[in-house]
């Protein structure tokens, strides 16, 4: 008996990958697509068309270069694999998915095949859909301080669109009850993406015309250098204390 127990007699390899409710799908070493369980027949069969296919059964015998924009970056990355592999794919920009793609090795040196899984299956829209609500869900709080003040806590990682949505909110605030100053708080603030410290300068910029002021607390060191091209006339501050002071001192 095996350290693992026996696998009843009835029960294949293929019928176990059979029952799994994921996409999977088998590949020879030269990419070509051998096998897929029931869930990728019925879940390709969507996917089939946008590359001039009848269903998913047409898939079989064709090589997985036929669905790859970049073919020789896929083999590069395949014929290195030593273990699973994971990423995200978007299929003729309609349909987004995370990919898991496994080598066969009978030794350690020796790629028989590929096991391919696809899950999370989504169509495109549905992801910027998600995605939307995530950024929603992520929204930054605003903080009436003051009578004629708010403070706005970045926490967090942003990106532009964070940045997009943070400036509409502001501004329809800012509007809606009067504001006069607006305290923007960076000590937990992370900016993912390069060249994005610009959009500090644009926000500033969204206040000033409608007739408010920024006042900028607690630069982190790791932003510093890059908050160097801040316009002078922007009011900055160690901490939230000493722009609220100011704020007091001058209404």
């Amino acid at each position: 008996m095996s350290a693992y127990g026996n696998i009843p007699k009835n029960i294949t390899s293929l019928h176990a990958l059979d029952s799994i409710g994921e996409t999977i799908v088998i590949a020879d070493n030269q990419y070509t697509v051998m096998w897929m369980n029931s869930h990728a027949k019925k879940l390709l069969s969507s996917v089939a068309p946008l590359f001039g296919l009848k269903d998913s059964q047409d898939m079989i015998g064709m090589s997985m270069n036929h669905f790859h924009q970049r073919p020789d970056y896929q083999h590069k990355i395949m014929e290195q694999l030593k273990g699973p592999h994971r990423s995200r794919i978007t299929i003729r920009d309609q349909f987004v998915a995370d990919i898991v793609i496994t080598p066969i090795m009978p030794t350690k040196d020796s790629i028989e095949g590929y096991v391919v899984m696809l899950m999370d299956v989504t169509t495109k829209a549905e992801e910027e859909k998600e995605k939307e609500k995530l950024i929603q869900a992520l929204s930054t709080p605003i903080l009436k301080v003051w009578k004629n003040a708010i403070a706005i806590p970045l926490i967090g990682e942003f990106d532009m669109e964070r940045f997009d949505l943070l400036i509409t909110n502001v501004l329809e605030r800012c509007v809606k009850d009067g504001i006069d100053y607006v305290l923007l708080s960076l000590h937990d603030v992370y900016v993912g993406e390069d060249g994005v410290t610009h959009y500090f300068q644009k926000l500033i910029d969204c206040i000033s015309l409608i007739g408010s002021k920024c006042i900028i607390v607690g630069i982190p060191a790791s932003l510093a250098a890059s908050m160097t091209s801040l316009e002078r006339d922007v009011l900055i501050f160690s901490t939230t204390y000493d722009g609220l002071q100011f704020i007091i001192e001058h209404e």
